[in-house]
């Protein structure tokens, strides 16, 4: 069954990739998108949760330095 579930959640984190314009919103549409593929990750290792905090975390601090990136902040 989980199985299942990877090409559907892969699915979605593609159609949210792209989303935000603002600091904000890239940080928090990467640490949705991190916290779905950490729990997705962490599911097939029976601890969905952990994985879900660290690629929460993850997704975030990567939204953020793209979002730098765009705004030529950093190379």
């Amino acid at each position: 069954m989980n199985m299942m579930r990877l090409p559907v959640m892969a699915a979605g984190l593609l159609l949210v990739s792209a989303c935000g314009t603002t600091t904000g919103e890239r940080s928090g549409s990467g640490a949705l998108m991190g916290a779905a593929g950490g729990a997705l990750i962490g599911s097939l290792s029976a601890n969905a949760g952990a994985g879900a905090l660290i690629g929460a975390g993850a997704g975030a601090l990567g939204g953020f330095l793209v979002d730098q990136h765009a705004k030529g902040n950093i190379d």
